[in-house]
């Protein structure tokens, strides 16, 4: 029995995640409008953020090199963003691709972070049991690609940040059309995030054959990820990838879709 005098311990759950700018060096991220996170304002549309990785900047580079380290000593805690400064962090809007090579991380912690896209490459991480991006209020959405971390048990996400969550039933931005409806002459490798959420898509999410000029077929699923419901964006090759899609849950919307107007369960504060 504890004693009333006795103080209490609270456990940091995620490490050393600290605040940069509680040091007085200056704001780490930027400030999101997308949508309200705190009330339900309903809002006809939303969209992608439209930034791109500047991969001169020096915080890009030290993320670079600290992943390297992270793969080579063959870590299974990474907590990248402890090691930025606060104008490194805030310059750091993705991860790089090569993260693809932190095969032996266990937890992937970006407590805080200014990200807007999470690359496919995260379903890589074959070990990664834990992924803590909480309080990354910029980042929306994650890539169908995590589904392939089948060791994933635990997550901390910021729920109301996300695209179609429960609480306030944002809308999702609208995706482009499948190609046999529009132009031909559309280059996978080369995108604006502005329209495709993504700078290029190389593979597909579901089979991963490569997406030709023809088949980059992208949809949102809603799906039980670890320990929350996330809105995945799929990158697919084929209509038959789209039909093999599991379904989604039962509090969200159940079927794939293209985001934009569209019919969504009421919300918690409905």
């Amino acid at each position: 029995m504890t004693n009333e005098g006795e103080p209490t311990l609270y456990v940091n759950r995620w490490g050393d995640s600290r605040d940069p700018s509680r040091s007085g060096h200056g704001a780490y991220r930027d400030r999101c409008s997308c949508f309200s996170q705190s009330t339900p304002r309903p809002r006809a549309r939303v969209g992608f953020h439209t930034q791109q990785q500047d991969t001169s900047a020096p915080g890009w580079r030290h993320l670079l090199e600290l992943i390297d380290e992270a793969a080579d000593d063959g870590r299974e805690e990474f907590h990248p963003l402890t090691e930025l400064s606060a104008d490194e962090r805030r310059q750091v809007i993705t991860l790089p691709s090569s993260i693809a090579k932190l095969t032996a991380v266990r937890h992937l912690v970006l407590y805080g972070s200014n990200l807007v896209r999470i690359p496919p490459q995260i379903g890589a991480m074959s070990s990664l049991e834990q992924f803590t991006p909480y309080t990354s209020y910029r980042l929306h959405w994650f890539p169908y690609e995590i589904t392939r971390c089948r060791k994933l048990t635990r997550s901390t996400v910021s729920t109301r940040a996300l695209f179609g969550n429960y609480k306030l039933r944002p809308p999702f931005p609208r995706l482009q059309p499948s190609p046999d409806s529009h132009a031909t002459d559309l280059d996978p490798t080369h995108l604006e995030p502005r329209r495709w959420g993504a700078t290029a898509v190389h593979s597909c999410s579901v089979c991963d054959r490569p997406v030709t000029q023809r088949g980059l077929h992208q949809v949102w699923i809603s799906i039980l990820v670890a320990t929350d419901v996330l809105p995945l964006l799929v990158n697919a090759c084929s209509p038959e990838c789209v039909d093999a899609l599991p379904d989604g849950d039962e509090d969200h919307i159940t079927a794939p879709h293209k985001g934009g107007h569209i019919d969504q369960p009421p919300s918690d504060w409905d």
